[in-house]
C-alpha cells in the first residue's frame, strides 16, 4: 500500500482535528439553544431554525450521530498521528503521538469549539444545522443499530430507558429558567415573583388563598332598611355576604352600586326599599379547587366572587377574582383600602409579623423560602411544626429562623417575631 507523503498526513491530521472541533461545538450549540428562541424564529419563517428545532426534537439521535462522528475522527487522527511519529522516533512515537494528540483534541477540538459554541449557541446552531441535518441523516443507521445495543445491555442490567417520560414538567421547566434568570440578572425580583405567582396558579388551592370566615365582613338581613343601607355604603367593599337567623345562614351577596341603584328609584326613601329585587344568588365553590380551574370559571361565569366551602357544606371564607391576580402582580391597593400593618422589620435584623400574614405573601416580601405545603398563615406554620398552640414568649427554632410568639388571642397566634439565624449573602 502506497504510503502517505508527510505534507499529506500533516494535513490530514489537522482536517480531521477541524472535523472534530465542528462535531465537538455542534454538539454543545445544538443542545444549547434555546428552543423557545428558535420556536418564535420558526414562526418567522427562517428555515435553518426549523432545521434546528427538528434536530433538537431529535436528541438522541442527533448526539449520537455527533459522537459517532467525533470518535472516528479522533480515532482516525490519532492513528495517522502515531503512524507518522513512529517512523520518526521509533517505539518513542507512540508516547509523543499521545501527548501531542491528546492536548491537540483537547485544546483545538474540545475546550475550544465548546467555548465558542457556548458564548452564542443560539447563532453557532443556526450556521451548522444544515451540515449537522445531513451527518445525522447518513449516519442514522449506524446510531440506531448502536441505541439498540446500548438499549439491551442496560436492560440486561435492570435499566429501563423510556423515551416518553419527561424529566421535567413544563412548569417546572419554567420555573427552572426564571429563577436562572432572574440569578444571572435578567430578570428583576418583581417580575420573577409575577411569573411565578402564574405558574403557581396549578398547584395552589382556593383555600390557600381565600379570605378566612374569621375576618368576613357581613351584614344581617334582618337590620333595618336605613341601618343595613349605611353599613353598605360605609363598608369598603362593594359586595357584602347577606345572611339571615343566624351567620352561617347566608341567602345572598349585595352589591352597593344595586343598593344605590334601589335607593335611587324610591328617592331616597328608606321605607320603600326592598333588599329582595337588589339581592344576588351565592356561588359556592369547594375549597379544593385549583385557583387555574377557578381563575376560568371566573372569567367564563364573569363573575369575581365566590363563598368557600368544606366538604361538609360550612363556609370557610371566600374568594374573588381579586385575589387570584394578587398571587401573580402581588398587593392590589386602592384608594378604599385599609392598610393593616403586617410585617415590620426591625433594627436588629428580625421580623415582627401578624400571624395571619399568609407564608408566600412573607416569602414574596422577603426573597425567603419558608414552606407553605401544610400550614397557610406564618401562625399555622408555628403550630403545625411545634404541634402545639404555644404560649407567649415562647420560642421555636425551625427552617433557619427563631420565632418568638409576643401575642396571642384565645388559641390564635396574633403575632410573632422572626430572626433569621444566618444572614443571606
Amino acid at each position: 500500500m502506497t504510503e502517505l507523503p508527510l505534507w499529506a498526513s500533516v494535513g490530514s491530521i489537522l482536517v480531521l482535528l477541524v472535523l472534530s472541533a465542528f462535531f465537538s461545538g455542534s454538539e454543545t450549540a445544538l443542545t444549547a439553544a434555546s428552543r423557545a428562541r428558535m420556536h418564535q424564529l420558526e414562526k418567522s419563517g427562517d428555515k435553518k431554525a426549523t432545521i434546528v428545532a427538528k434536530l433538537i426534537m431529535a436528541k438522541e439521535q442527533l448526539i449520537g450521530a455527533l459522537l459517532l462522528g467525533n470518535n472516528l475522527v479522533n480515532i482516525l487522527a490519532s492513528a495517522l498521528a502515531t503512524s507518522l511519529l513512529l517512523k520518526t522516533f521509533g517505539e518513542a512515537g507512540v508516547a509523543y503521538a499521545t501527548l501531542i494528540m491528546t492536548l491537540s483534541v483537547l485544546i483545538f477540538s474540545e475546550v475550544l469549539p465548546k467555548t465558542l459554541a457556548i458564548s452564542n449557541a443560539d447563532r453557532f446552531a443556526l450556521a451548522v444545522a444544515p451540515f449537522v441535518r445531513v451527518l445525522v441523516a447518513v449516519l442514522n443507521p449506524f446510531v440506531l443499530a448502536i441505541q439498540f445495543i446500548v438499549r439491551m445491555v442496560l436492560l440486561m442490567i435492570g435499566v429501563r430507558i423510556d423515551q416518553s417520560q419527561a424529566v421535567l414538567s413544563a412548569h417546572e421547566e419554567l420555573r427552572g429558567t426564571v429563577d436562572l434568570q432572574h440569578k444571572e440578572g435578567g430578570l428583576v425580583k418583581a417580575d420573577r415573583d409575577r411569573i411565578g405567582g402564574l405558574l403557581d396558579l396549578v398547584e395552589l388551592e382556593v383555600s390557600d388563598v381565600m379570605v378566612h370566615r374569621t375576618k368576613l365582613l357581613t351584614i344581617n338581613a334582618d337590620l333595618p332598611a336605613d341601618v343595613l343601607i349605611n353599613e353598605v355604603l360605609s363598608s369598603p367593599y362593594t359586595r357584602i355576604p347577606i345572611w339571615r337567623d343566624n351567620p352561617d345562614n347566608f341567602i345572598g351577596i349585595l352589591h352597593a352600586k344595586d343598593v344605590l341603584r334601589a335607593l335611587a328609584d324610591v328617592k331616597g326613601d328608606y321605607s320603600q326599599f326592598d333588599l329582595a329585587k337588589v339581592i344576588s344568588p351565592l356561588w359556592f365553590i369547594p375549597d379544593t379547587t385549583s385557583l387555574q380551574s377557578q381563575l376560568n370559571a371566573f372569567l367564563k361565569r364573569k363573575s369575581h366572587f365566590a363563598l368557600v366551602v368544606d366538604e361538609y357544606g360550612e363556609v370557610m371564607g371566600l374568594l374573588t377574582l381579586e385575589d387570584i391576580l394578587e398571587e401573580i402582580v402581588g398587593e392590589i391597593a386602592d384608594e378604599h383600602d385599609t392598610e393593616v400593618p403586617g410585617l415590620n422589620p426591625q433594627a436588629d435584623g428580625s421580623v415582627i409579623v401578624d400571624g395571619s400574614v399568609p407564608i408566600r405573601d412573607l416569602n414574596r416580601a422577603t426573597d425567603w423560602d419558608l414552606p407553605d405545603e401544610e400550614a397557610t398563615t406564618i401562625a399555622g406554620l408555628v403550630i403545625h411544626e411545634a404541634k402545639m398552640i404555644p404560649e407567649e414568649r415562647q420560642v421555636f427554632t425551625f427552617h433557619g429562623f427563631r420565632f418568638t410568639v409576643l401575642k396571642k388571642e384565645k388559641n390564635r397566634i396574633t403575632r410573632l417575631r422572626m430572626m433569621p439565624l444566618s444572614r443571606p449573602n
